[in-house]
């Protein structure tokens, strides 16, 4: 569950456009590292110019934590900000392996529609599931 009481703690999503070239994602990484932040979950993926990326990071921190961060001083990168939750879509993915049989393979199949959950692959000894939804899913 979101922890939004504490304003030292908040979700933050940050977005950042930077150059499209090898090392950039480790650089951006490490930065976020060095600053003492815990990723929650990263995205990177291509622009429509095919020299700018965009990596999307979600943490949690407080505003003066982030105003530390100092992203911008990256010669890589080209443009930062914050991402309002209330301005934007996020959805969260989850893909999830569950070992089964045939005994059980009838079971999960009605779970997962119970959950609008999509079986993405079967296997005779498992079966792995995707669930998409809001972050408070």
């Amino acid at each position: 569950m979101e922890q939004t009481q504490n304003p030292n703690n908040q979700r933050r999503v940050i977005s950042l456009l930077v150059d499209n070239s090898n090392g950039v994602l480790a650089r951006v990484a490490s930065l976020f590292c060095r600053r003492g932040f815990n990723i929650d979950s990263l995205t990177v993926s291509a622009t429509n110019d095919p020299s700018i990326s965009r990596i999307t990071v979600t943490l949690r921190g407080s505003e003066q934590a982030l105003s530390q961060l100092q992203t911008e001083r990256l010669e890589v990168t080209r443009q930062v900000f914050e991402l309002d939750p209330e301005k934007s879509l996020q959805r969260e993915l989850l893909l999830l392996k569950v070992a089964c049989d045939n005994h059980n393979r009838a079971e999960l199949r009605e779970i997962s529609s119970i959950y609008k959950a999509k079986i993405i692959d079967l296997s005779p000894d498992s079966m792995v599931f995707e669930l998409t939804g809001k972050p408070d899913k």
